[in-house]
């Protein structure tokens, strides 16, 4: 995993950016996804164009990409990219990087959940950091996928001084920003990431972490 210093970014610094998709048909419908392969809503499909102009305004160019395998993500990405000019990017899709899996509570409207089973208890699923939903994960079940593909697959592309682009999912963000910003468990219960919207790291040639930025703070 990357390590923090204290010292000031330089522009020779290479960057990591995590994007989550864009809204899908079901965040539109406040339902429960997970792993589900629903498309982007309209508004999703804006959403990633903004995205892409963002970055395209911070002057980056990409050399590597990274995406789940659900096409909510990969369709964010490939729009991202379409903006930038690199279409042509070619994008390692990977199922460790899906959002985790919501079991038994995948395809059910969230206050509908909140209902049936009680507000405080579906907060607890949504928002703890190892408690699953029935049939499901938690987030620390989802960070021992997401972080170790981060170390092998991302990681080293980054100690070569590449720019890299995630994009991936809530809580599959949401486990790998733990461990990067060295968040507690109690702290990552108050963390959320919103859809398409670029967070950027800068990275020094040895892997240590000089700053952090949210593009639409």
């Amino acid at each position: 995993m990357l390590q923090k210093t204290s010292e000031k970014p330089r522009k020779s610094d290479n960057v990591l950016v995590l994007v989550r998709h864009g809204q899908s048909e079901w965040n539109r419908l406040n339902m429960f996804t997970g792993w589900k392969d629903v498309g982007l809503s309209e508004e999703g499909e804006a959403e990633a164009h903004r995205a892409g102009q963002l970055l395209k305004q911070e002057g980056l160019v990409f050399d590597s990409a990274f995406a789940s395998t659900l096409k909510r993500a990969h369709n964010t990405l490939d729009i991202i990219l379409g903006e930038l000019g690199q279409g042509k990017l070619p994008t390692v899709k990977a199922a460790a990087l899906n959002e985790r899996d919501y079991g038994q509570l995948v395809g059910i409207n969230k206050e509908e959940a909140r209902k049936r089973f009680g507000a405080d208890q579906v907060h607890v699923w949504q928002r703890s950091y190892d408690i699953a939903p029935p049939g499901g994960e938690s987030l620390k079940d989802t960070a021992a996928r997401v972080c170790p593909f981060f170390d092998r697959w991302i990681v080293p592309e980054l100690q070569e001084g590449k720019n890299v682009i995630v994009v991936a999912h809530g809580n599959s963000l949401r486990s790998l920003i733990m461990e990067l910003d060295k968040l507690t468990p109690e702290e990552v219960q108050d963390y959320s990431i919103a859809t398409a919207t670029p967070v950027i790291y800068r990275v020094k040639a040895d892997g240590t972490l000089v700053e952090k930025r949210n593009l639409a703070a």
